[in-house]
Parts: structure tokens; sequence; C-alpha cells
């Protein structure tokens, strides 16, 4: 396998993985996919990383309930990880037999450099039984290194626009249809107490739609080299813009970053903010919030709940970033996972037997209901018709990736986009500040 000059990782030939056999040992039979089994695997405690709170609780308990069942006297233990600084964990954990998780969930925009690093287990002759090409193409990509498979698509989860009507209404303002209208919605519906658009300084994940819509990119490749593309006249178009909403239509901290960015607009500090779709699972406006004590599983309790949701969804609207013209879709970056074995894992087989558990029609439906675009789509339809399925849909339709460079995953853990984004949040010249940042950019790539 192609191994990385990525020495933070640590893995070098330490890492280096030797494929695993079709005619081994192939654990026992799983339910979820019917596939030819031999001899079970001993029984063990395996562990699952899952990033953030994008996974809900419901899911996690099934798996591990699924998990024991399908593998009598072996255990599932899903430990959370934050999205923040998970790169340099992942670095130090995936290099130890001791502490490294089983499966690990990784942002698709750094799965190819740990796939190229060694990683992750070659899991090749899962592909088929996990849905072949019906899995999310551009991340399996992702997870692809010589020919061979060594990480699978989790989920995709598109960017979308929430915004609160009562606040359209009271302003005047209909939904944008054009970037151009968003901008000038978003100054419309802003105050000395309100963000028109709740914008965190260094949010690039929703900065790079305005890069991308206006045909502008992170970074290029050229032969074998990478250059920044942040400087190129295209990129410096979109980033004007969002210099402009980051001054004139936000009071998001410049130093904040991505997370939770329903937490303004619960409390009516933001008539707008953007995310994944899955987020609506967490808007719960003051006027909605019916205080109901998070451990009460009552009927009582869930009715209440019922009642605070349809409260939620009756003052919040949902619409798909538009692009420069009227019935087009801005270019969204596309968020979402991969999954892959570590190859420091001592359970191998069982850790595969834990995702064709994951790639079963029933988990798969539940990501959907979820708002989660499944890894496999065709479970797609699983997300429903409403609002908020068809935003994701259209959004996801227009997505795009970051660039597929083995390195990318250092320009994350380096926090070079988070770093920028700031500075043009601070009013720093956008062109010197492009051309510093391409420089880190090819710097890392290319090193």
């Amino acid at each position: 396998m192609k191994m990385l000059r990525f020495a933070a990782v640590g893995v070098a030939a330490a890492l280096a993985l030797t494929a695993c056999s079709s005619g081994g040992d192939k654990g026992t039979q799983s339910t979820s996919t019917g596939g030819a089994t031999s001899a079970a695997p001993e029984a063990a405690t395996i562990k699952l990383w899952l990033n953030g709170t994008d996974t809900p609780q419901a899911l996690r308990d099934y798996l591990v309930s699924e998990f024991a069942k399908e593998n009598p006297g072996s255990t599932l233990v899903i430990e959370q990880q934050d999205w923040n600084g998970l790169v340099p964990r992942l670095q130090t954990a995936l290099t130890s037999a001791d502490q490294t998780p089983d499966v690990v969930e990784i942002g698709n925009t750094q799965s190819a450099t740990f796939t190229y690093a060694g990683a992750f287990k070659d899991i090749s002759d899962l592909y088929q039984p996990l849905g072949g090409d019906k899995l999310l193409p551009g991340f399996v990509a992702a997870g692809k290194a010589d020919g061979k498979l060594y990480a699978v698509p989790y989920y995709s989860g598109a960017r979308a626009v929430f915004y609160n009507k009562d606040m359209f209404k009271n302003a005047g303002v209909d939904v944008p249809t054009t970037l151009d209208e968003f901008t000038a919605a978003a100054k419309k519906l802003t105050s000395s107490k309100v963000s028109g658009f709740w914008f965190p300084g260094q949010d690039w994940y929703n900065g790079a739609a305005w890069i991308y819509t206006n045909g502008g990119d992170l970074a290029t490749q050229d032969g074998d080299t990478w250059k920044g593309a942040l400087s190129s006249d295209a990129s410096i178009k979109g980033l004007t813009t969002v210099q402009d909403l980051f001054k004139n239509a936000n009071h998001a901290p410049a130093d904040s970053d991505s997370n939770n960015p329903w937490v303004a607009f619960n409390a009516g500090q933001a008539a707008m903010f953007s995310a994944p779709t899955w987020a609506r699972w967490s808007i719960n406006l003051t006027e909605c919030d019916k205080k109901v004590d998070p451990k009460d599983t009552s009927d009582a309790a869930k009715a209440k709940l019922a009642d605070q949701q349809k409260c939620n969804e009756a003052h919040t609207g949902v619409f798909p970033l538009p692009g420069l013209t009227a019935g087009t879709y801005a270019t969204a970056f596309a968020g979402g996972s991969n999954l892959g074995i570590s190859a420091k894992s001592k359970h191998p087989e069982l850790a595969k037997n834990l995702l064709k558990i994951i790639f079963s029609a029933d988990f798969q439906n539940q990501l959907g209901k979820n708002g989660l675009i499944p890894g496999n789509t065709d479970y797609a339809a699983s997300m429903g018709d409403d609002v908020y399925a068809k935003a994701a849909v259209a959004a996801a339709l227009n997505a795009k990736l970051t660039p597929a460079a083995e390195n990318w995953a250092t320009v994350e853990g380096d926090r070079v986009l988070e770093d920028f984004f700031q500075k043009i949040a601070t009013g720093a010249d956008i062109k010197s500040s492009a051309q510093n940042t391409d420089k880190q950019i090819e710097d890392i790539l290319n090193g």
C-alpha cells in the first residue's frame, strides 16, 4: 500500500496493512447481510468511536443491543469524541493496540489521509455485502487507496438554512431565491440583538459554499502538485460576500466555531443558521419549550415532547442555500463521515460484524428517519418527503467535498481554515490573507 509522508500520524511501517484474506475466518453470520460465514470469533468487548451528537442515542442503543444479540458473549462500547481536536486524538489512539477503538468514525474530509497512512484495515471483501455501488461514491473514493477499500460511508449531512418564520414575517422578508437575496435578507433581519445569519468566525464549513458557488476552491491539483486556491479571483469574490455577512449581518463571535449554531437560534438571537438538516431535532424555541426532564420516559412526557416538536416546526422553516440565479442551489460543503476498522484492532472480525449491523436495512433506515443521508443510497427514501428531507436532498445533489488530497487531514488538524476565516471575520485584507493561507495549504499538501 502507498504510504504517506505524514509524520504526525506516526504510523508508517508500523501500520502497514496486510489485506484481510477472503478465504479466512469470516466470523458469525450476520442476519443484517445474510452473507456466508464460518467459525464465530472469540467473544470480546469492542469499542466504537462516534463523533459529536450526530448519531442519536436511540441509534446508539440499537447498535449496542443488536451487536450483543448477534454476537453472543461479546459487548459493544460506544465512546463519544468531540470533532474539535479529533485528528490528534486519532493520531495517538490508532497507533496503539491498547488504546485504539476497533471501529472509528472519521470525517469524510479526513478519511483520505488516514487511509493512505495505513491506519485502517483492508475491508475490500465487505464492499458488496455493505452495499456495493449503492454506497455514496464520493465517500467511497475518500476511503480507497491503491484499488483497495479501507473506509466506508457512514452518512452524509447536507447543509440547509433554518429560519425563524416569525422574524421573517415581522421584517417583511421572503425566503431568498438567490445568494444576493440571501445577503440582503440577512442584513434586513439583523438588529442590535439579533443576527440575521448566525455565522461563527471559524465556520469554514458554511463559508466554503460561497467559494464553491462562485467557481472557486480550497485547493486544486496540477499533476502531482497541489496549489492553494483561496486567492483565485473566483474564491475572492465569494469571500468578499462572506466578509460582508460577518460584518453586517452577524453577531456570532469571530473566535467561535460551527458547533451548536441552534443555541443562539433557540434563544431568539438569530433569524437564520445553516447546518445539516438533522439539526431540526436540536431546535427548541423558548416559546415552545415544555421543560420536559430528559430522564422522564412517561407517556405524558412523550406527549409534551410531541407538542413541543410540533410547535418548533410551526415556527421554523428550512430551505437550501440558493445559488447565483433563481431556481439554482449553492454548492454547499458535503459534510458527513466514514467508518474504518483500526489496523491495530485486536478483534477485526467482530468489528466487521458491527459494520454489517450498521449497514443493515434497519439501521440505515433509522439514519434516514433522523435526517441523516444514509451511507447506502438505497435507503435515502427513509428520510421522508417533508420540507426537511426535500431541503437535504436538494442541498446534497449539488454538494461538494474538500480536495481529495492525502494530507488534507493535516490542514484540518492544524486548523488552517478556521484561522483563515477568523481573520476574514475580524476584517483582515482578504487577498493577502488568502495568499498566505494558500502557501500554508501548499506546504502541507505537498510536504
